[in-house]
Parts: structure tokens; sequence; C-alpha cells
């Protein structure tokens, strides 16, 4: 469910075959997840300053999405915004230094939270998430940024885990947006549906599968009988 940019208007030279861009549903588990991080000074600046904000101005027949930029807060809009990570400046540009600032919180709350023998450092943090990059890398690869943030805001050592895991917050599997999509039916209205030629139940596929393999374990006996009688 990651989204791509495919062509970009302005004259801003980024690399669009690697350019991720956040969609809204990404966008407010990435707030949730950075909740837990707020009794450990979060800067709300930093993350209203790491993104350009984005609302959908067309759906094309392709069913692709033409954006536009807004100057709406991220962060207080009512609006569904995408969120493109501000990296025409790779090291040293806003959204570099959100990523070093989330590092250095969630380092501080695990150090908090878990009895480590040592305490944990913003390197070995850093290690272990690049090590997991080299090796997309390394398979061609290239990491969205909804992943390259989710793996600093959820990240535990191996070995160790966090008591009521707050990384859990704003997860919600996917049948669960099945179901609520679907319309409520009393058992009552299920038991009242009638059979059609249109409608396919278990036993009666079942029963079909049955027929089938005796009418073909008839005919295999019937050509065999029949071989023999010529030979």
């Amino acid at each position: 469910m990651n989204w791509w940019v495919s062509a970009i208007s302005d004259s801003v030279h980024w690399d669009t075959n690697g350019l991720g861009i956040i969609d809204p549903r990404q966008f407010q588990h990435l707030l949730e997840l950075m909740d837990s991080l707020q009794d450990y000074g979060l800067d709300t600046d930093l993350v209203e300053n790491a993104f350009f904000a984005f609302a959908i101005d067309k759906i094309e027949k392709d069913k692709s999405v033409r954006l536009r930029k807004v100057e709406d807060s991220i962060l207080e809009s009512e609006d569904a915004l995408f969120a493109l990570p501000d990296i025409i400046d790779d090291e040293k540009g806003p959204y570099a230094d959100l990523l070093e600032h989330l590092t250095k919180l969630r380092v501080k709350m695990l150090n908090d939270l878990i009895d480590f023998s040592s305490s944990l450092t913003v390197e070995e943090l850093e290690e272990a998430i690049r090590e997991t990059q080299n090796a997309a890398y390394m398979e061609g690869i290239a990491p969205h940024f909804f992943t390259e943030m989710t793996a600093i805001l959820e990240f535990v050592p191996d070995g160790f885990e966090l008591d009521g895991d707050d990384d859990e917050v704003g997860e919600k599997d996917e049948t669960d947006d099945l179901g609520d999509a679907l319309p409520d039916m009393d058992e009552e209205d299920s038991e009242d549906l009638e059979k059609d030629d249109t409608m396919k139940w278990d036993e009666d596929e079942d029963e079909e599968e049955d027929s089938e393999e005796e009418d073909s374990d008839k005919s295999t006996d019937d050509f065999d009988d029949g071989e023999d009688e010529e030979r």
C-alpha cells in the first residue's frame, strides 16, 4: 500500500524513481506512534517542517492521482493530506533532522522502559536499521519513507519486548476494515436466503465433485473394457 511519485510539475530535481509519498492513513499511523514520544520531548515543529502537504486535486481515468501542494498545517488540517518528506538535502534537511530526533527519543524511551544490562545507544539503533536497509538495497528494493519511519518508531532490540507495546496503537487488521465496509446481517436473514442457480454452496460443490469423480472412473473403466475387446 505504499505510494510512489511518478512525475512532478516543478523544477526541483528529485529522483522520482525512488520518491515515496506518505498517504493520509499512513501519516495518521505515524502520528499515533509518535504520540508515545510526547513524554520524552517530541518537537512537533520538527514534524511539521519535515513534510510538504498535498491534497488530492483530481483522480484520473487510469486511477492515478493528481495532487496539489497546499499550505495547510499537516498536523492541524481537518482535510486528508498526503505528506512528502523534504529530502532536497538528504543529510541536513528537515526530514533528516526529524529522523535524528525520533531516533534519539526512541532510544531514550527504550532505556526508560527496558532494563538493559548496558544502555542502548543511538549508534546501536542506527546500525540495526542500516543492516535491514542494506539488505533491501541488495535485493533492489528502495525503502519507502513510511517503512523508514516505522522502523525507528517501532524498534525494539532482539530478545526484548515492551509491556503493553505502544507500537500497536493505530494498527488494525485488514479484515476489520472489510468487516466495517460490509452491512450487518442477522442470522435469521442469513437462514432465509433461498438457493438459486447462481449460488454455489459448499455441500453442492462437494456433491458435484464426487459425481464428477464417479463419472470419470466409469468412463475410464469403459475405455479399458473396449480396449481389451479390440485386442
